[in-house]
């Protein structure tokens, strides 16, 4: 008998049920539930760029193993990911074997995108984040289709991946620096609001929500994540094994779902954060975030302002992708991550004896603008 006829299975793949009719019909409530995902970094304090800071990350991801969790398909992870520099040599060859042609570092954005399956629905997407390009004043520089291995996962896992591209774009004459970041975060913001909230039946909808997802859309860095155990990430995206793929930091995260079911775009890192979750205040939050919409200004947007909205994704987000959308609005309008992390987390300062004045006054005053997002 031949290796190949001995290792053949005649079963079909089991068709495994959407997880969204789970969340909806199901009597389990997973806000109830709480532990904690692993949160890992590795980064060169000089600046310098190594394949051995990809590979360290890697390895310390593979150690949070514990830290995650799968479910009745033990070959299918919550999540695990990670965020590089943009690797800016690789990049330029990847761009060359699609026909195009990058400008200089920093000088172009890259956007990976979950995308839906379907060829109508994913042409539109691309449409749609093509359209809010050049509406931004960039330039559309080409698609890439992103290697990836769907035999190194589960079952559950490919049997809702969705296509995984990434867009290239160029930045408009003489914008750069924070200013190109909050195009990028524009258009992004436009293409959701065009797009995934536009008027659509309930199944397509249900798609839409399910498989169209910007990762990340930066000149600064770029994430590969997925619904996918730890020492999976890297045998399913072929990119991260690469040896001109560089960076000068890895931040890494091994996804335990809680308070929400696994899903591709949930997995972290999110475009700005890592983090643990278990938010127990997050619905208040969003809330508050969603009241103060109609009352949000800001210089760098002018009256483009509404394109941002809504600033929490309203569909069954996770509380740190929460956290994360109201993290990068508060970065984008030109404050520090230093600031923006005390804003939204602040130390507890009332009656602190050792605190100088002018922190506790800090505290105080945003206090008032902004509630804590709390947790343990």
């Amino acid at each position: 008998m031949t290796e190949a006829r001995k290792n053949f299975d005649p079963r079909p793949e089991p068709v495994l049920p959407d997880f969204t009719d789970i969340a909806e019909r199901g009597l389990y409530v997973p806000e109830l539930e709480h532990d904690a995902c692993g949160v890992g970094m590795v980064a060169n304090i000089t600046g310098k760029r190594t394949r051995k800071i990809i590979d360290q990350a890697l390895e310390v991801l593979i150690n949070l193993g514990h830290r995650g969790a799968s479910g009745a398909d033990p070959l299918t992870g919550d999540g695990a990911g990670i965020t590089i520099q943009m690797p800016d040599e690789f990049m330029r060859k990847v761009a060359g074997q699609e026909g195009f042609t990058l400008p200089n570092e920093r000088r172009y954005g890259v956007a990976m995108c979950f995308l839906p399956n379907d060829g109508a629905l994913n042409a539109a997407a691309r449409a749609a984040m093509e359209l809010a390009s050049t509406e931004n004043g960039m330039q559309v520089l080409g698609w890439r289709d992103v290697p990836n291995n769907p035999n190194a996962i589960g079952i559950t896992a490919r049997a809702i991946m969705p296509k995984i591209s990434q867009l290239f774009v160029a930045a408009p004459d003489g914008v750069e620096g924070d200013d190109f970041e909050r195009r990028l975060y524009l258009a992004r913001k436009t293409a959701e609001k065009q797009f995934l909230y536009a008027e659509s039946d309930a199944e397509t909808r249900k798609v839409l929500l399910r498989e169209f997802y910007v990762c990340s859309w930066s000149s600064r860095t770029l994430i590969y994540k997925g619904m996918l155990l730890v020492g999976q990430l890297a045998e399913f995206y072929p990119d991260l094994q690469d040896p001109k793929l560089v960076s000068a930091f890895g931040l890494v995260h091994s996804r335990f779902s809680t308070n929400t079911l696994g899903s591709w775009k949930l997995a972290h890192p999110y475009r700005m954060l890592a983090h643990n979750g278990e938010i127990n205040t997050v619905r208040g939050n969003r809330n508050w975030m969603q009241a103060r919409e109609r009352t949000l200004e800001s210089p760098f947007f002018g009256d483009k302002i509404d394109q941002l909205l809504p600033i929490c994704e309203p569909d069954d987000p996770s509380d740190t992708a929460s956290l994360d959308n109201v993290f990068e609005l508060l970065r984008m309008t030109g404050r520090s991550v230093e600031h923006t992390a005390a804003m939204l987390m602040p130390a507890a300062w009332y009656g602190h004896e050792s605190m100088p004045q002018e922190v506790k006054d800090f505290y105080e005053y945003h206090g008032n603008i902004m509630e804590p997002w709390d947790g343990p």
